[in-house]
C-alpha cells in the first residue's frame, strides 16, 4: 500500500489537471457570454467578471430565425440518432448472427469507411444532393450524417450482439418466440446500452455539423441549423464575440441535457464495449 499510494495520488492529480485543462475552454466560453462588451475586448483579460451581463443572450434570442435554427438542429439530430440506431442494430445483428458471402469484406469496408476524411467527400456529396434535388433541405443534412454514423455504429454494436449467447436465442425459439419477437423483445433490450453509446456520437456529430450545413444549405436560410447561426454574429470587420459565445453556450445546453439523460446507459455501454 505504501508503494502504490503515491502512484495512485499522482494519477488522481494528473486526472484532475487534465479535466481542468479540458473544461477551461468551456468555462471561458460561458464567462465570455456573460461578460460585457468592454471586458471581452479588453487587452487584459481576466478569468472572472464582476459585472455579469445578459446582453449577449438577449441579442442571440432576439434573432428572428434563431428559434427556427434550433428546431432544425433538433430535427436533424433526432432523426439521425433514431434512424441510424435502428439500421445499425439490424445490420449488426445480420453480420453477427448470419453467415453469408463477402461478410468479412463488408466488415472491413466498415472500417475503411471510417478512414475517409469527410472533407474529401463533400464535393461529391454536393453533386449527389443536387442531382437528387435535396439541396436547401434538411434531407441533405440528415442523409450524409446517417451514412457516416452507420459504419462506426455497426462495428461497435457487433460486439454487443456477439456477446449475447446463441443459447438464449435457441431457448427463445423453443419457447415459441418468432425471430422478430426475439429481435425486438429480447436482443434489443440487451444491446440497448451499446445503442446509447453509439447514439451519443451520432448526436454530437449531427448537432455540431457546420461543413454540410454550409455546403448544402445555399439560399434557403430557413433550413439552416444552429452552427450557421454563429455566422450572424461573426462579421470580419466587427465580430460580436459576446454573441458568438452566448450562441455557443446555448448550443452546448442540449448536448449536456442529452448526456444527463443517457449517462447511466452510456457508462454501461462503453464498459460493455471495452469488456467485449
Amino acid at each position: 500500500m505504501r508503494v502504490q499510494r503515491p502512484w495512485r495520488l499522482a494519477a488522481e492529480v494528473s486526472a484532475l489537471l487534465i479535466a481542468a485543462a479540458v473544461a477551461f475552454p468551456l468555462y471561458w466560453m460561458v464567462l465570455s457570454a456573460f461578460e460585457p462588451a468592454g471586458e471581452i475586448e479588453s487587452d487584459r483579460p481576466r478569468p472572472w467578471t464582476l459585472s455579469p451581463s445578459l446582453d449577449a443572450f438577449r441579442r442571440v434570442f432576439g434573432q428572428q430565425e434563431f428559434g427556427r435554427y434550433f428546431a432544425n438542429s433538433l430535427i436533424v439530430s433526432g432523426t439521425v440518432v433514431a434512424v441510424s440506431a435502428v439500421i445499425a442494430f439490424l445490420a449488426a445483428t445480420a453480420v453477427t448472427r448470419f453467415r453469408f458471402r463477402f461478410r468479412t469484406t463488408l466488415l472491413i469496408m466498415f472500417l475503411v469507411a471510417q478512414t475517409v476524411p469527410v472533407e474529401a467527400l463533400t464535393i461529391p456529396l454536393f453533386f449527389l444532393m443536387r442531382d437528387a434535388g435535396q439541396l436547401n433541405t434538411l434531407g441533405s443534412l440528415i442523409l450524409p450524417h446517417i451514412a457516416f454514423s452507420l459504419p462506426f455504429a455497426i462495428w461497435m454494436l457487433r460486439g454487443f450482439v456477439k456477446a449475447v449467447p446463441e443459447a438464449l436465442e435457441e431457448a427463445a425459439y423453443l419457447d415459441g418466440a418468432s425471430r422478430g419477437r426475439f429481435l425486438w423483445q429480447i436482443l434489443f433490450p440487451l444491446v440497448f446500452p451499446g445503442l446509447v453509446a453509439t447514439s451519443v456520437f451520432s448526436f454530437i456529430s449531427a448537432w455540431n455539423d457546420f461543413l454540410f450545413a454550409k455546403s448544402f444549405i445555399i439560399s434557403d436560410t430557413s433550413q439552416s441549423t444552429l452552427p450557421m447561426a454563429l455566422l450572424v454574429f461573426y462579421k470580419p470587420d466587427e465580430p460580436d464575440w459576446g454573441g458568438v459565445m452566448a450562441a455557443s453556450t446555448v448550443m452546448t445546453i442540449p448536448v449536456l441535457v442529452f448526456f444527463v439523460l443517457v449517462q447511466r446507459r452510456l457508462v454501461s455501454g462503453l464498459g460493455g464495449a471495452v469488456k467485449d
